[in-house]
């Protein structure tokens, strides 16, 4: 099982690069804590399993998955998160990830969760409550997703602005002109109806698009 980690915080990546370790067949082909760069090592390494925190910057684990069901099919998406509620758990199932552990959970577990994937089929930690599941396959309309009217370069833009980067730093990230980033924020704004930064960083946070202390 060739396996890629990515986790924005190096003490915890590093403790489950050890439980990784002690797993039968597994191989870490690549470890990162930054989003965007999960994504290229993604397309580069081409790993059976991306093993995913949510809350990572430049890009969150949500949107690697997102855009991996696109690049990498192959590759199953666990989502390794402290966050239980409904918000990141809906976000995760819309992305398509193949497994959602959360970071409280025994350490056999994680084997478990990797060996269902492998399966090909879809695993949810048992603390994750009945009701928080329940409740959003329980949802048909589409709109259900606070996230599904913007494009992946206006949630892309929209979690920089969250996590307090400048324009000029956002368009270094994104290889684009202060113009276009300044472009997208007025069309997010409208299409929000949200009117200053502010409440685009609170959006972002109810979201689950980025944590509270991002």
């Amino acid at each position: 099982m060739r396996l890629l980690l990515a986790d924005d915080h190096t003490l915890f990546r590093e403790g489950v690069r050890s439980l990784l370790s002690r797993i039968a067949d597994v191989q870490i082909v690549a470890e990162t804590g930054d989003g965007r760069d999960a994504l290229d090592l993604i397309d580069r390494h081409r790993p059976d399993v991306a093993l995913l925190d949510i809350t990572m910057p430049g890009l969150n684990g949500l949107e690697v998955a997102t855009r991996t069901a696109r690049t990498s099919p192959k590759t199953h998406v666990v989502i390794l998160s402290m966050h239980a509620n409904e918000a990141y758990v809906g976000q995760a199932l819309r992305a398509g990830v193949a497994g959602y552990l959360l970071k409280d959970a025994a350490a056999t577990e994680l084997e478990s969760a990797l060996r269902a994937v492998m399966r090909g089929e879809t695993y949810l930690s048992p603390a994750i409550s009945k009701h928080v599941v329940e409740g959003f396959l329980g949802r048909a309309r589409p709109d259900a997703d606070p996230l599904a009217a913007l494009t992946a370069r206006q949630r892309e833009i929209l979690q920089l602005i969250a996590e307090g980067k400048s324009t000029k730093e956002i368009a270094a990230t994104l290889e684009v002109g202060v113009k276009t980033v300044e472009t997208h924020r007025a069309h997010l704004m409208e299409r929000l109806g949200i009117h200053d930064v502010a409440g685009l960083v609170r959006f972002a946070i109810r979201s689950g698009l980025v944590s509270p202390e991002a």
